[in-house]
């Protein structure tokens, strides 16, 4: 009970905080950020370990500074999330910019379902609720949270414009239906979600445990798979479609995550100090191979 009260009170004053004009609100979450680089230990060393498994020939000393830079941006982004989550819709509009939304509205004015695919970058929330104001039939799916104050906080200002949440315990059968029936599907699927229903396949060269639920999805529904990147700038954030991936998913679903991936890679290049580098791709190893973020290994 009082662990829920101090969530409880912390995201009331993240709230509060989140009023604050947008420079000084990004300048104190590029402050934070550099004080979670030196205390937030365990996070640090993820993202030291997979930067040193992804771009093994930087010096050591660049990848600090590329992890400084990522600390920063997510904390940066961490706060924003808090207007995204309860601030207007002319804000929202006016700190996030869609581009090149053509990509997204040909299939569906053609009356196919599409999926969004979504990768983990600092701006993943910013994109999906950005886009929501514009199209609100548009699902995602989620991880229920330990905390029910913060489940519930996450998953009400996530679909705050008619959104729709789907458990990831339910399994693709419910977002198969929502496709279906012509909705548009938010899926992250770039994370180690274990062995089960994945493939290893290369990640910056890296064997990587890697869902082939994009893939298959797209094979039972017919949706067009139709990427959308937000990137974090000093003024706010740009979410930019791709085109949607001509003869995706092919016969291969193992060759299909292949390219998924390499579309990632090309992406991360763009602005690598906004990739999700905290969390633990690398985790899930072939058999016999030990986790890179063992202090055995």
């Amino acid at each position: 009970m009082m662990t829920e009260t101090l969530i409880r009170v912390g995201l009331l004053c993240l709230r509060a905080l989140a009023h604050l004009p947008y420079r000084l609100l990004s300048l104190l979450g590029k402050t934070v950020g550099l004080i979670l680089y030196g205390l937030a230990r365990p996070r640090r060393v993820v993202a030291l370990t997979n930067l040193g498994l992804c771009f093994p020939h930087w010096t050591e000393a660049e990848r600090g500074r590329l992890a400084r830079r990522h600390f920063q941006a997510f904390s940066r982004s961490f706060f924003d999330r808090f207007i995204f989550w309860y601030g207007s819709p002319e804000r929202i509009r006016r700190l996030c910019r869609l581009e090149a939304t053509e990509h997204f509205l040909t299939p569906i004015r053609a009356g196919r379902p599409v999926i969004v695919l979504a990768p983990h970058f600092v701006g993943i929330d910013a994109g999906g609720i950005r886009l929501l104001l514009e199209h609100p039939r548009l699902a995602s799916m989620y991880a229920r949270q330990k905390s029910e104050v913060l489940n519930q906080a996450m998953t009400r200002g996530r679909i705050r414009f008619q959104g729709t949440m789907l458990l990831r315990n339910d399994g693709l059968r419910p977002a198969v239906r929502w496709l279906r029936d012509g909705g548009a599907f938010y899926f992250l699927p770039d994370m180690d979600l274990g062995a089960r229903d994945a493939v290893f396949v290369p990640f910056f060269g890296v064997p990587a445990a890697t869902v082939t639920s994009v893939a298959r999805l797209a094979r039972l529904t017919g949706a067009a798979v139709v990427p959308l990147v937000t990137q974090l700038t000093d003024q706010g954030y740009v979410a930019r479609f791709h085109e949607a991936w001509e003869g995706y998913p092919g016969d291969d679903l193992e060759a299909a995550t292949r390219a998924m991936n390499a579309f990632i890679e090309a992406r991360v290049l763009e602005m690598p100090e906004q990739y999700l580098w905290t969390h633990k791709r690398f985790k899930t190893r072939p058999p016999g191979e030990r986790s890179p973020y063992d202090p055995r290994a």
